[in-house]
């Protein structure tokens, strides 16, 4: 038998909720819509459903207004049915049983990360351990120990055994062959970068070498040091190099394609920090397109760097985008609908509603509390009152009643620039809750929770 839902709503939203319900097919479960007398949903209560409900229509669950307050418990045990509360908005309806059912897993991948810390020896041994742990959280695989040119790095043998004993896989960055050595010797697993000339530094040390041409343009030396590898029988990663854009950007993905036709089954490194540190572009975006290339030509490493100040999330980016591209080359699909942790600044549905909506919406409120909404029109506020809406926050002013009230003229001047905000880029606004930058921000549960400033007149929510 398929589950039974018991669906309560209200006067406004009863005609929208079916609708909603209609569309989601194939559907798991079947349904019963009450809507219980009140206008907006959102203003029920569970004492409310507690006293106007009198039967659950044999239904498995009870899902209520994901803004109807109350105990959820008592009332579950008071009607014998578990009660949940569903979304906040009628709309993210299939969303949240998706959620539930749907959910793509972002649990596996097949890239790994080496994380550049690009001035090591400039740094102390507690530095670079931060880093490196920073960089581990946000995902990294392998920790580039990054030397400078012309700068003595006296402390490389401690940072690797430092490194490697806090658990750490660790590479050395240079194309001075002595630090390579040292390194080697001193524990790395990898070595950044040898050349068809240096090739003997791998006869040298057990770290595994990553490869590339003598000039980037000069695909067939890096042909040539794979084949003396290979006949050799040591491993490597190769690394065709990625020039920046319009310094040879197309010419180096071709290099990789290349090299991947040639070599089907062969270890293959992209160095992504040309593109992300040398684009003044989002970089989540970026970072997703250059994973979907890594992906489609199954590069198995990618060498990141965040040393501008635009690129300071890059490692948590990368390490998002290439979970996405697995599960999207997975399910042979695009890489849309999995997770929207790289939708920094946009979203897929940022306006739920349009103005007629609020207005209707607007028109059932019956006490003094603000609203506040955004539709594609602007920023809209109201209450029992009245209804006023603006592009600008600051015409809003003289149209609120907090006069005298520091707290909630504080309270609605948050919201109502976060509103400004969602309006301004297309992201989704809630009231009370911080607009959501994806992975680009941390936010944790603290962030969002719910300010409460004092005084008798704060009241502000209305959903579906």
């Amino acid at each position: 038998m398929p589950e039974h839902i018991l669906f309560l709503t209200g006067k406004l939203a009863e005609k929208s909720l079916h609708k909603v319900l209609e569309s989601m097919q194939p559907m798991t479960f079947s349904y019963d819509v009450r809507q219980l007398g009140v206008t907006v949903a959102a203003l029920m209560t569970t004492d409310m459903i507690q006293r106007r409900l009198n039967t659950t229509y044999d239904a498995n669950r009870i899902v209520i207004p994901g803004r109807c307050r109350g105990d959820i418990e008592a009332l579950s045990a008071h009607l014998g049915a578990p009660v949940e509360r569903g979304p906040e908005e009628l709309k993210d309806l299939p969303s949240y049983f998706g959620v539930k059912t749907q959910r793509t897993a972002l649990d596996r991948y097949d890239v790994q990360i080496f994380a550049e810390i690009v001035d090591a020896p400039n740094m102390h041994l507690d530095a670079i351990l931060s880093q490196a742990e920073r960089y581990r959280k946000d995902g990294a695989n392998v920790i580039d120990l990054g030397c400078l040119p012309n700068t003595p790095f006296p402390l490389l043998e401690r940072a690797v055994k430092m490194l490697k004993d806090m658990g750490f896989s660790v590479s050395i960055d240079s194309m001075v062959t002595e630090e390579l050595l040292r390194g080697g010797h001193a524990g790395a697993d990898f070595l950044l970068s040898l050349k068809e000339d240096t090739l003997w530094v791998a006869d040298e040390v057990d770290s595994k070498p990553v490869l590339i041409p003598t000039e980037p343009a000069d695909l067939a030396s890096l042909f040539r040091a794979m084949d003396s590898m290979t006949r050799k029988g040591k491993p490597f990663i190769a690394d065709p190099i990625l020039d920046p854009i319009h310094a040879g950007f197309t010419d180096a993905l071709l290099r990789y394609h290349r090299l991947r036709e040639r070599y089907p089954n062969a270890d293959i490194l992209m160095g992504v920090g040309n593109l992300t540190e040398l684009t003044h572009a989002d970089t989540g975006g970026i970072n997703a397109l250059l994973m979907g290339i890594v992906s489609e030509l199954r590069i198995t490493h990618v060498l990141t760097t965040e040393v501008s100040e635009h690129c300071r999330k890059v490692v948590r980016e990368t390490d998002l985008a290439r979970r996405i591209m697995y599960a999207a080359r997975a399910s042979g699909t695009p890489p849309q609908h999995i997770d929207n942790g790289l939708m920094s600044l946009h979203e897929r549905k940022p306006f739920p509603y349009d103005a007629k909506e609020v207005r209707e919406f607007a028109q059932a409120v019956k006490d003094p509390n603000y609203r506040i909404q955004v539709t594609t029109e602007g920023v809209h506020i109201y209450n029992r009152d009245d209804l006023h809406s603006a592009a600008d926050p600051f015409e809003l002013y003289s149209t609120l009643d907090v006069e005298g009230d520091a707290g909630h003229a504080f309270y609605l001047g948050v919201e109502l620039a976060r509103a400004q905000v969602a309006w301004q880029l297309g992201k989704r606004y809630n009231q009370d809750e911080a607009l959501n930058w994806g992975c680009a921000v941390e936010q944790s549960e603290e962030d969002l929770d719910i300010f409460t400033p004092p005084g008798p007149t704060f009241r502000h929510k209305n959903r579906m």
